[in-house]
């Protein structure tokens, strides 16, 4: 009978532990989706793209020839996938050249003029990190970014707008 009763005394303990285990993990992928800083509407985001139209058709429609396709980019576009292999490929790849990998930097770019097409823009990204000598850096704290990780690879060659010069919402 004394065996019965700790038989008994486990199963409850055990579905005691189970029941705040299952709580907890519950709990922690509710918490895993916090918005991240820097988030904003749409109506902001088309004020930024109107704000850069200006800028973009001064430079563009005096220093260079039209793009016969429908105008330099304004916008590259990523899979989901392609961000996922590439952020996964980043990580391995700073780990490779002794950096922690903490960010990516975009930047703008521009493709050679060829023939007579005129070099498109670009956006690509570049991981940043820090080195894995030391555990942090009291500069990279302050600055919230980190450098451009030195050999890193980049991402880029994301498919254009369509048509490439379209604005903001495509």
């Amino acid at each position: 009978m004394k065996n019965f009763g700790l038989l008994i005394l486990g199963i409850v303990i055990g579905a005691v532990f189970m029941h705040f285990y299952s709580t907890k993990q519950e709990t922690t992928l509710e918490q895993a989706i916090v918005p991240p800083k820097g988030l904003i509407k749409p109506a902001e985001a088309m004020a930024l793209d109107k704000a850069f139209d200006i800028k973009h058709r001064i430079i563009n429609d005096s220093l260079f020839k039209q793009s016969a396709d429908g105008g330099d980019n304004r916008s590259s576009w990523y899979s989901i996938d392609e961000i996922e292999n590439y952020i996964m490929y980043a990580k391995d790849q700073a780990q490779d050249l002794g950096y922690t990998l903490d960010g990516l930097r975009v930047y703008l770019g521009s493709y050679p003029n060829a023939k007579d097409k005129a070099g498109l823009t670009t956006m690509f990204f570049i991981p940043t990190g820090t080195k894995n000598i030391s555990k942090g850096s009291f500069l990279n704290a302050i600055q919230n970014q980190s450098p451009d990780i030195p050999g890193g690879d980049g991402l880029n060659r994301g498919s254009n707008g369509i048509p490439p010069g379209e604005n903001y919402p495509q």
